[in-house]
């Protein structure tokens, strides 16, 4: 007998106590004790709770417009949905991510908890599921196979808007100090060596441009991949259980609740077994993991110092950086950012080798390939607003450091081969590097040009190459 404080539920295994309370069941109960692994559940990513939410909602319409139950329970059902959807309830899903089955336990509990608060909705008590059962009406026509990564598609472009929409933000911010610092001559460097002059703008709106181009490819992976989906496939992609027609209105229905243009995908035993989606899609991340590392790395050698680095900017300070050394201030926002980026390129070796080890008709791989994903959009979208708010926005430049290294540096006599030539050029470059002359100063003492011609040929927006492109 169940106590008041539980109710008594059974499933191939036998009967198990359920919290009351509760609005998942036996099947989840069974999960909870099953998964203690990585200490992090899926309400953690609400994204992911939706798109099962919203895939149940979808899938409850065809059933219905196929006849597989009644109005009564469609209105339930929906109703729970659409809590689900709003934000509510889930504090009921408490898996872990990590998880054998394939999924199994998630898709189980998110039947559970739609049963029993559409049995709420239809004035029943939990646990009644005579009037609207897990797997006879909420998972009817489907499998664990055909929704649970149907839901990770579409939590994934859920996920996606957010994740390009913070990066965009950022972006933004990028351009804003390119245009602030638009006329600060500074010197570029390649291989960490002096280079040729540009400005500061540039190197700032390079930054902008370098991540726009992964955001691209972001928003275009999602419309060529995340939105293709095998709702209708159940067990291996055959539509064994699946009335005529099921298919093609529940891919409708989940583009009108989601808003995204779903598709169904051609061959369903493919589609079923397929995981390169996941994999095209976390290639993405990492690109854009590289890239804005690599940009993280030239905010921290741009404002090193204070006296003995570079500090050409500087980054605002948020913390003490020393428990042993006074007054310094670390660059801990690009170097946090770092971090995330760091963890993202190793979660797409793990995705990597998830999706290679499916075997057959199925891959029992793609909790961990959700975990990653869902864990990367979240860090990612948390770097951008950090990395634009406690630093980006706050950037300031220090003009004096920037002139004084293009005045002394020998980089400037790059401007010279048209006019005195290459090996001119070099000898000055030479006598500069021995003499610690600059090289302006040689050119003065040694007659070679006059001042008029000084100006043209090294003047600040010829050497950047402003306005020679537009």
């Amino acid at each position: 007998m169940a106590s008041q404080s539980t109710r008594r539920e059974h499933d191939l295994l036998g009967e198990k106590d359920v919290p009351a309370d509760a609005y998942y069941g036996v099947q989840t109960a069974r999960g909870l004790e099953n998964f203690h692994i990585s200490g992090v559940q899926l309400r953690l990513y609400p994204d992911l709770i939706k798109a099962l939410a919203m895939v149940k909602f979808a899938a409850a319409r065809a059933n219905h417009a196929c006849g597989q139950f009644d109005g009564t329970i469609l209105r339930g059902i929906e109703g729970a949905c659409q809590e689900v959807i709003e934000g509510k309830l889930h504090d009921q899903f408490q898996l872990d991510v990590f998880q054998g089955g394939a999924g199994t336990s998630t898709n189980m509990n998110i039947n559970e908890v739609i049963a029993n608060r559409a049995l709420e909705l239809m004035g029943h008590q939990k646990g009644e599921y005579a009037f609207c059962d897990p797997h006879d009406h909420v998972n009817a026509s489907q499998s664990t196979n055909d929704a649970y990564p149907t839901a990770l598609h579409v939590g994934m472009a859920l996920g996606n808007i957010r994740l390009v929409a913070a990066m965009k933000e950022l972006i933004a911010a990028f351009r804003a100090k390119g245009k602030e610092f638009a006329s600060i001559l500074k010197m570029g460097r390649t291989q960490l060596q002096d280079a040729v002059p540009m400005t500061l703008g540039q190197e700032f709106e390079a930054f902008a441009e370098t991540l726009a181009g992964e955001i691209l490819a972001l928003e275009r992976v999602q419309q060529a991949v995340l939105c293709e989906v095998n709702m209708g496939a159940t067990a291996i992609g055959t539509g064994l259980n699946a009335p005529v027609g099921y298919a093609e209105k529940c891919t409708q229905q989940l583009a009108a609740i989601t808003g995204l243009p779903i598709q169904l995908a051609t061959n369903l035993i493919e589609a079923t077994q397929d995981t390169q989606a996941f994999v095209l899609y976390s290639s993405c991340m990492k690109s854009l993991a590289i890239k804005l590392s690599k940009v993280c790395n030239d905010l921290r050698l741009l404002s090193s110092g204070p006296r003995c680095g570079l500090r050409e900017i500087n980054l605002p300070p948020k913390q003490p950086g020393s428990s042993i050394m006074p007054g310094k201030v670390n660059p801990v926002i690009p170097e946090v950012v770092n971090m995330v980026c760091f963890r993202v390129i190793g979660s797409d070796l793990t995705i990597s080798m998830a999706a290679e080890g499916g075997q057959l008709q199925l891959n029992v791989f793609e909790p961990v390939i959700a975990a990653c994903i869902f864990e990367a959009q979240t860090m990612f979208i948390n770097a951008a607003r950090t990395l634009r708010v406690h630093c980006v926005d706050g950037i300031t430049a220090n003009p004096e450091i920037c002139r004084h290294y293009v005045d002394y540096s020998i980089g400037t006599v790059t401007a010279l081969n048209p006019v005195i030539g290459y090996d001119r050029s070099t000898e000055l470059a030479k006598e500069a590097m021995l003499t610690g002359s600059g090289i302006l100063e040689l050119i003065r003492a040694k007659k070679l040009l006059t001042e008029e011609q000084i100006a043209q040929v090294l003047d600040p927006a010829a050497m950047t190459g402003q306005g020679r492109f537009a």
